[in-house]
């Protein structure tokens, strides 16, 4: 009897409307029929699976250096995008790019996920004295501006990709910890948790066990739409040369060139940018279906 006391919500709760279906059916049927998140996730599969499958095809490498070749418009000598001033094919360049972006993108939102879900539920759930030293942490570091902040740890630890990911990961979480922090406290009196208290179940153990587990829908949301932000930051820093450096590439040094020789080759602006436009609206539409989805108050 106990065990079922403690057990979290979420996989037992039948909607009112439809009986003997879960919540996350619920969810999942209704994001099923949201055209556009469809869209957005058969368009985001499309890309992931270009920019992982997509330079083994291709004739050309991302770095080879063809003088022969320089700045050719796009269907010309087997360049289907055409080539940069250094005779590289733009092609595979571009899936490069965004390989290291979307990589850039999910690396970095695991990190603010791990440390914001941690700190908000930590938080969240003591309360007193320790939320709000937790909470005025979040606080000061939420004054420093997140571009600076971002630049200073890429300048004085230099432009390494796993010092991206780190780096953008660290000031992406405070947003998050705000997030579940504010949906623990809205659970933590919950009679399942109470339950689980009475049942001897440590801190640790019913934040982990009951806590994490009912704040998936939040979370799920909230990194859907994290990932174009952290990937429109890196693209921000690469613009400004701080990002990823040559031979490789990303959406945001692609830009850069392009802009750069636009007048040139207009081709090298164009299609980083389309890519880069059909990335973040995917992921917009796919987190839009998913809070449509997982709102309680559509039901």
């Amino acid at each position: 009897m106990v065990r079922d006391l403690v057990s979290p919500p979420l996989g037992r709760m039948r909607d009112s409307g439809t009986p003997g279906r879960s919540l996350w059916d619920d969810a999942r049927r209704r994001l099923l029929r949201n055209r556009a998140a469809m869209a957005g996730l058969v368009v985001l599969a499309a890309l992931v699976i270009a920019a992982v499958v997509g330079p083994a095809l291709l004739a050309y490498r991302f770095d080879e250096i063809n003088k022969q070749d320089v700045w050719l418009a796009p269907l010309a000598r087997g360049h289907l995008l055409g080539s940069d001033a250094l005779g590289r094919d733009l092609l595979a360049r571009l899936l490069i790019g965004l390989r290291v972006s979307l990589a850039i993108g999910l690396m970095a939102t695991s990190v603010s996920l791990v440390v914001g879900v941690a700190w908000g539920a930590t938080a969240g759930y003591l309360g007193g004295v320790v939320d709000e030293v937790m909470m005025r942490i979040v606080d000061v570091l939420y004054s420093l501006p997140f571009i600076f902040f971002v630049i200073l740890l890429m300048a004085a630890f230099g432009s390494h990709i796993v010092l991206m990911f780190i780096a953008i990961g660290a000031v992406e979480w405070l947003t998050m910890a705000r997030i579940v922090r504010g949906q623990t406290q809205s659970l933590k009196y919950r009679p399942f948790i109470e339950a689980a208290r009475a049942a001897g179940l440590t801190t640790g153990a019913v934040i982990r066990r009951h806590i994490v587990p009912n704040l998936l829908g939040p979370v799920v949301v909230y990194v859907t739409l994290t990932i174009p932000g952290v990937i429109l930051a890196e693209s921000f820093l690469s613009f400004l040369g701080l990002g990823v450096q040559p031979p490789m590439a990303s959406l945001g040094a692609l830009i850069a060139t392009g802009a750069s020789d636009m007048e040139l080759a207009p081709w090298l602006l164009l299609f980083p940018a389309l890519a880069m436009i059909a990335a973040l609206m995917a992921f917009n539409f796919l987190g839009d279906g998913l809070r449509d989805a997982l709102d309680p108050k559509d039901r």
